[in-house]
């Protein structure tokens, strides 16, 4: 028995940390808030139920969310000075149990080989699919079996309990059905398990031999699980039959963080733990020692524009206030996203503690395209834009069209961007915005959003420079995509919400805080899924220790580059302080401007008289030519000119986004508007 001091353990906890960690007996739920400090709790309360004899070393067993999060919690536990405790998975415990009664029960075979993923067989099944239907992401497909298997539904049963439930495949019921059978047969006849197969089996075992069951609860007899709100419905069921008739249970969770129900996790189970265990005690953890009081105080508001009474109480001392920013376009957010982050790593922030998070993945290209002219490193958490699969294979097809000596090799501009669009939808399944608007699953959303973004690129590089032709799109998308992988492991984080999770950081931007972002388009106006989205931002929210910047623009780019009108979240207005809170930050707000950047709160329309000016010389010109405005020069060529403001051609040449064709039409008539309004300040 390690020699642990029941008081030192508790001698630095706050009063709510301490009642949860006296609370050695179960049923217990911590109702844990962001950033309120419960991995200190679970490992200390793990360690005074052994110093105070309540259960012995060997008998523990702490349930993780990742394996990354087992390791640290071993880590702390033996910092504890209890080597002996058992932190693992739901999977890799369940992995643990069947390789050691899989051989006695099939005749001396060991367990069969665990499958590392499920798309390589869904990949080739969805091959197979009729239509457009083939190009469904594999991720979408494996997520929705991985939601069927979480409540034990098989595929012939699988229509009839997705109607039930109002779920909607991400292709139509039947098809998926032929594809989800399709892949448990597959599987079958290689002879391997998947990862939830684990869990079925485990389940399986325990229901069926008592034997079996009789001596794993003899082995672990108290139980502490972690981001409980998380559970899917096959882990509760492995987690009652762990338990038996023991009550030694304590999970730990918070209900305003649960973004996974994609997946099959609900936090059903923890809001009932209550009501499904009588006698059970709750213990809020409310003090939160990550944020600022002025990023906790966002954080309240947006729970209380849901009508939640919830508070979490900031344990650190005041910051600068959070800025929420308004711009005129997407380009103007960017520059000011880029200016707010210059500013922030001037003033000290380490680059790698900031972060921008967004929705989709597909939105951090405008932003890596940004930070790499700014030369500010960067590193993207996930799977970076040009790596993505369907990104790769676009880059194929032009790869293609560029080796060519036939006609896609000829053709330039408009006629060549309509090409790359028309290849694309033929080799990729890309979907013009209708058909894309309907309820898909997020790989896919993410798929087509990509896609766009790509062909946005695309047609803003041919309208640049209308001369282009396949070779020199190809040229520029593999420089961006090499800028991308030299991103710094030091820089700026750049990811999206759900794999912000469990992330903190000194600084976080969130940018494009529109209707059709967050909340996402698909998610229109079902109460569930906006639940989630809402969720969502109060997880970027509480990322944040200090600075915390919140933007949108009125206008932003869609194909072919216009400009498209935009709302504000419908999340923002829930953020706005009382009136009386917004008049004293105001009349604060001169003092504290240099240091924390508040200005960039103010509107970005008519900060830049040159931008202005040569946005009014681009719509007469254009409307002179009868041209779309994209055409004579994208927004992001606009920006450059007014930063550098040229004097003359060859300053002009150097600015990017300006060939030798648009120099020679338009030249002139930019270095006049440029000399006027420089000339005039």
């Amino acid at each position: 028995m390690p020699r642990l001091d029941p008081a030192t353990l508790l001698a630095d906890l706050d009063p709510e940390q301490h009642d949860a960690v006296l609370a050695t007996r179960g049923p217990v739920a911590i109702l844990a808030g962001a950033g309120s400090g419960k991995t200190r709790v679970i490992s200390r309360r793990a360690a005074y139920a052994v110093a105070t004899e309540v259960v012995r070393p060997d008998q523990v067993l702490v349930v993780t969310f990742t394996d990354k999060a087992a390791g640290e919690m071993v880590s702390r536990l033996r910092d504890l000075g209890l080597p002996g405790v058992t932190a693992r998975t739901f999977h890799a415990q369940a992995l643990s149990q069947l390789r050691h009664f899989w051989p006695e029960r099939h005749d001396g075979q060991p367990l069969p080989e665990l499958l590392d993923s499920k798309l390589p067989i869904i990949g080739r099944l969805a091959r197979q699919l009729p239509g457009h239907y083939r190009f469904t992401p594999g991720k979408d497909l494996a997520d929705e079996i991985e939601w069927a298997k979480s409540r034990r539904i098989r595929p012939r049963a699988y229509e009839d309990a997705a109607d039930e439930s109002g779920r909607e495949p991400p292709i139509p019921a039947d098809l998926f059905v032929r594809v989800y059978d399709g892949y448990e047969r597959a599987k079958t006849r290689s002879g391997r398990i998947d990862f939830d197969d684990l869990l079925l089996e485990t389940i399986a075992l325990l229901e069926t031999d008592q034997a079996a069951a009789a001596l794993v609860r003899a082995r672990k007899s108290w139980f502490s699980v972690d981001e409980y709100q998380d559970t899917s419905p096959l882990q509760q069921r492995l987690l009652e039959l762990w338990l038996g008739d023991g009550r030694d249970l304590c999970v730990v969770g918070d209900e305003d963080q649960t973004i996974y129900t994609f997946t099959g996790a609900t936090s059903g189970f923890l809001t009932s733990f209550a009501q499904r265990w009588p006698g059970a005690r709750e213990v809020m953890l409310v003090r939160n020692y990550r944020s600022s009081p002025q990023v906790l105080a966002l954080a309240n508001r947006l729970l209380a524009g849901e009508g939640r009474a919830k508070r979490l109480m900031a344990a650190r001392g005041d910051g600068p206030e959070p800025v929420i920013a308004r711009h005129a376009s997407a380009v103007a957010e960017l520059d000011a996203l880029v200016g707010w982050i210059g500013v922030r790593i001037r003033s000290g922030t380490k680059p790698s503690e900031i972060a921008v998070l967004v929705r989709v993945n597909a939105q951090l290209v405008p932003i890596e395209a940004a930070l790499t002219r700014a030369a500010i490193a960067y590193q993207v958490r996930g799977v970076p834009f040009y790596q993505r699969p369907e990104v790769r294979g676009a880059l194929a097809v032009v790869r293609r069209m560029a080796a060519s000596t036939g006609r896609s090799a000829r053709i330039r501009g408009v006629e060549l961007a309509a090409e790359v669009e028309a290849r694309w939808r033929r080799d990729l399944g890309l979907e013009d915005e209708a058909a894309a608007a309907g309820g898909r699953g997020d790989d896919a959303r993410e798929r087509q959003a990509s896609l766009d973004t790509l062909l946005a690129i695309v047609d803003a590089l041919l309208a640049d420079d209308p001369a282009a032709d396949a070779t020199n799109v190809l040229a520029e998308l593999e420089a961006r995509a090499a800028a991308e992988r030299d991103g710094s492991a030091d820089g700026v984080n750049l990811l999206t919400y759900h794999r912000a999770k469990g992330l903190e950081w000194d600084a976080v931007a969130l940018p494009s805080l529109e209707e059709g972002l967050l909340p996402i388009r698909q998610a229109g106006e079902d109460a569930e899924a906006l639940a989630e989205e809402r969720r969502l931002l109060y997880v970027g929210i509480t990322r944040a220790r200090e600075h915390l910047l919140l933007t949108w623009a009125e206008t932003r780019a869609g194909r072919g580059g216009s400009e498209g009108r935009r709302r504000p979240s419908r999340f923002l207005a829930s953020l706005r302080p009382p009136v009386g809170a917004a008049r004293r930050a105001a009349q604060a707000a001169p003092a504290a401007r240099g240091s924390t950047g508040a200005a960039l709160a103010r509107p970005s329309s008519g900060g830049d008289p040159l931008f202005e000016a040569l946005r009014a010389w681009r719509l007469e010109k254009a409307r002179e030519l009868g041209q779309p405005p994209y055409v004579i020069a994208h927004d992001t060529t606009l920006a450059a000119l007014a930063e550098a403001r040229p004097g003359s051609l060859e300053a002009l040449w150097r600015v990017k986004g300006i060939g030798p064709g648009k120099a020679d039409r338009f030249g002139a008539e930019i270095l006049a508007v440029v000399a006027r309004v420089v000339g005039g300040e």
